[in-house]
């Protein structure tokens, strides 16, 4: 019976969600054409929330005003806007087409225009209600990365770069994406203790796929990731294993001071000066009681103590293995923790990662050293050529195992960023706006190109899902995908697309170039092709919503 009420809460948040999000853009979009068109003496007929069959209407004046059966669109039906009817000479004034070029233009471009202001509106909201932002703290900077041998360590506070104050992550992402082959002067906090960094950064090819520049700043290894505070015990025998202890379980405090990074563990251990420390862990399975137990501090050395006791670090082990992977065909099983690969020992995931997609056609099988139960084993694997998606949409092609880490990602620190500055909030909004303009505009000319796939373009199932769990998460999220989609929805009705307003654009730039209006039948063809081509693009975002739905 939960589970089914379950259900009726879910679909009731998605339904509600996507009604509040599309119905708002769409309101708004079509009130954009509704005001304009009557601020230029054009009859409207009928201003509609959703296509088809009428369910409720209310007529004021000359306009009806109507919810319809299909709730993805709107419209906004003028009087005289079909070019092959009649208009009497008396009525001319208030037909649409019998506007001059300038007005049609005024009202066709109307409805984008106030998506993209309605974002500059969420946007601004956003800043004021506030957002939960990420600090400028580093998380886990690996002893072989480059940002480790410039000086930065776990923990790392970053207060200025270039004597200017940053106050989040995208701050410090920025300025040094912005800055090439470049040293920068950093100021940090470690410890409580000032200190300054000078480093120059890198140049490598740009991660995001959405951004205009190949090549950016880059740090290698500077990042605010951390590894999650889940455990793993090193062997039955141990004293850990012995207090009920098992791999997936999750440190959250060390002597009742919060922890939720396995480095935060370590240096909450390393601070204290108790004799006895008391861990307090959450089992994997988080419908069990979180439970205590006690360690004698005969270490000064924390990741010493805990590997004594039989605790450590859930990185190098196994969570999960494929069915008829390479691994389960060697015997890996679930708990196994992967020591070394042809006899070099391995610190992260990422080495076993990398060692393994550098695998090449015809090498020879990996010699893999396993810990299971307190005992080392060595057996022969031989990596497969697998699909595995990226961000972009499209499968790359890589090496693998077929194993899963039990090592989980801990939830960065954050703050809540937003202003009382209503100035300050009205030019935060545009500046996202025009961002996230830019972003959408490049995603559609990545499809062009084939770098972005096909596959992410997505529909009503997709926008619902995301409205529901941004609707529950908070206002700041739900807002921000609102404005991001409004934004989508400037660009896409720009496009010079028959029956999307920038197919109505085109017509009229092309009526003032030749002097005179296309003809009916020109615009009835080019009509149906949009109508094509729209409805392609739709079945298309529908299909990926439902394969994604079932993978």
């Amino acid at each position: 019976m939960e589970l089914i009420i379950g259900y009726i809460h879910q679909g009731f948040i998605f339904v509600l969600s996507l009604v509040i999000l599309l119905g708002l853009l769409i309101f708004v979009h079509e009130l954009g054409h509704f005001l304009v068109a009557k601020y230029f003496g054009v009859r409207v007929e009928t201003f509609s929330l959703g296509f088809g069959k009428k369910i409720l209407k209310y007529k004021r004046g000359d306009t009806e005003y109507c919810i319809s059966v299909i709730p993805f669109g709107g419209y906004v039906k003028m009087f005289g806007d079909d070019p092959t009817a009649e208009v009497p000479e008396s009525e001319k004034k208030f037909a649409f087409n019998h506007k001059p070029v300038g007005p049609r233009i005024a009202v066709v471009l109307a409805g984008p225009l106030m998506n993209f202001f309605f974002a500059i509106l969420l946007f601004a909201v956003i800043a004021v209600v506030g957002e939960e932002t990420i600090l400028p703290n580093l998380g886990d900077i690996a002893p072989s990365s480059y940002a480790y041998n410039s000086g930065f360590r776990t923990g790392d506070k970053i207060l200025k770069i270039n004597n200017r104050a940053v106050v989040s992550w995208d701050d410090v992402q920025s300025l040094i994406e912005a800055h090439k082959d470049t040293v920068l002067n950093f100021d940090i906090s470690r410890e409580g203790q000032p200190l300054q960094l000078s480093v120059k950064t890198q140049e490598a090819p740009n991660k995001n796929i959405l951004a205009s520049d190949a090549l950016v700043g880059d740090i290698g290894g500077l990042s605010f990731t951390s590894t999650a505070s889940t455990i793993a015990t090193t062997s039955p025998s141990s004293a850990a294993f012995k207090a009920g202890l098992r791999l997936g379980d999750r440190i959250v405090a060390v002597d009742g001071i919060k922890t939720d990074s396995f480095s935060s563990v370590l240096s909450t251990i390393q601070q204290t000066q108790k004799e006895n420390i008391t861990l307090s862990l959450q089992p994997a399975d988080e419908k069990k009681p979180i439970y205590t137990v006690d360690i004698s501090k005969t270490s000064n050395n924390a990741y010493e103590l805990l590997k004594s006791f039989g605790i450590e670090s859930s990185e190098l082990y196994i969570a999960k293995v494929a069915e008829d992977s390479p691994a389960q065909k060697a015997g890996l099983i679930e708990g196994d923790k992967i020591v070394s690969i042809n006899d070099t020992l391995l610190n992260s995931w990422q080495e076993i990662v990398s060692t393994v997609q550098s695998f090449h056609e015809g090498a020879a099988p990996f010699k893999v050293a396993i810990a299971r139960n307190g005992e080392v084993k060595n057996v022969e694997i031989t990596p497969t050529l697998t699909e595995q998606p990226t961000a972009t949409g499209k499968d790359k092609k890589v090496y693998a195992l077929g194993i899963v880490t039990a090592m989980q990602i801990a939830a960065p620190n954050t703050f809540l960023l937003k202003t009382k500055n209503p100035l300050r909030a009205a030019y935060n909004g545009i500046v996202k706006a025009l961002f996230w303009t830019k972003a959408t505009g490049l995603s559609f000319l990545r499809l062009i190109q084939n770098k972005v796939s096909p596959k992410s373009i997505g529909g009503p199932i997709m926008i619902g899902q995301l409205a529901s769990k941004t609707f529950q998460i908070g206002l700041s999220p739900f807002l921000k995908i609102m404005a991001i989609i409004s934004i989508n929805l400037f660009v896409l009705n720009l496009f010079p697309v028959p029956i999307l307003d920038g197919g109505h654009l085109l017509f009229y730039i092309i009526e003032i170039i030749q002097g005179a209006p296309l003809s009916v039948r020109k615009m009835e063809i080019a009509q149906r092709v949009g109508f094509v081509i729209l409805i392609s693009l739709m079945i298309l975002a529908i299909f990926n919503d439902v394969v994604r739905s079932f993978q």
